[in-house]
């Protein structure tokens, strides 16, 4: 099998360059929704729309995932939230509770592996890591978010991960979906950020980020540990294979 090859934009997070790559997802523009769409024609190779198919055509397509609410709706512990855990309470249902030191180099192959193959900086994967679960595998959000980069139930179930509390496959899966959000904002570091908090149409509506004080909390714990992670010099090139 070989990826259909594209060029991303030359608008990029900090610390990434020369983007052009073949990597398995394509630059999303358009709509607010970004449900991702894919098949494999016969030459074997793997297309990518965040288009609808058109009626007659959508036989070929599959969904690859879809575009949920986001972590800010789903916790806001309004009586309207998605989820009965939050509208009680916005504390973990499992907390970190990993203190050891050695957590922070512990995850160190996967964000390496995760950085390269989707392109996104070293320093940004860690703060997210830190920002969500502290680097503890086993934190569960009151929203039902897992693992270390607090994946949501329902990206786990559309990008059909088998193990989310797998550090590996977490990490994996956390990176795919800031690659996503960065190709989705033309590399705009803040509005990366935030989608991946609130959601991608939460961030188109309001055109940056949103009026919710957790996902602006949420941006500025990120991006302090971005800027102190690149600083410590922890951010490996986001080199690509070549």
């Amino acid at each position: 099998m070989r990826f259909l090859q594209s060029k991303w934009p030359d608008a990029t997070l900090p610390g990434v360059h020369a983007l052009g790559t073949s990597l398995v997802l394509c630059a999303l523009a358009g709509s607010a929704a970004a449900d991702i769409y894919t098949y494999e024609d016969k030459d074997g190779v793997v297309h990518f729309t965040n288009v609808a198919p058109a009626s007659g055509k959508s036989s070929h397509w599959r969904v690859l995932y879809k575009t949920g609410p986001g972590k800010a709706m789903s916790v806001s512990g309004s009586s309207t939230s998605s989820y009965a855990g939050c509208r009680v309470s916005r504390s973990d249902v499992v907390s970190a509770k990993d203190t050891s030191p050695l957590r922070f180099s512990r995850y160190d192959a996967f964000i390496a592996e995760a950085s390269q193959l989707y392109a996104i900086p070293d320093a940004l994967i860690r703060a997210v890591i830190k920002s969500e679960s502290d680097y503890d595998p086993r934190v569960v959000s009151c929203a039902g978010a897992k693992g270390l980069m607090q994946i949501m139930p329902y990206e786990e179930v559309d990008q059909k991960i088998d193990h989310v509390f797998d550090p590996r496959q977490n990490i994996l899966a956390g990176t795919r979906l800031l690659r996503v959000n960065a190709n989705r904002f033309k590399g705009d570091l803040v509005r990366t950020i935030a989608s991946y908090h609130a959601g991608v149409g939460a961030v188109t509506k309001y055109g940056g980020i949103p009026p919710y004080q957790t996902t602006q909390d949420y941006v500025r714990s990120v991006i302090k540990h971005y800027e102190r992670y690149k600083q410590r010099g922890l951010a490996r090139p986001a080199a690509l294979p070549g």
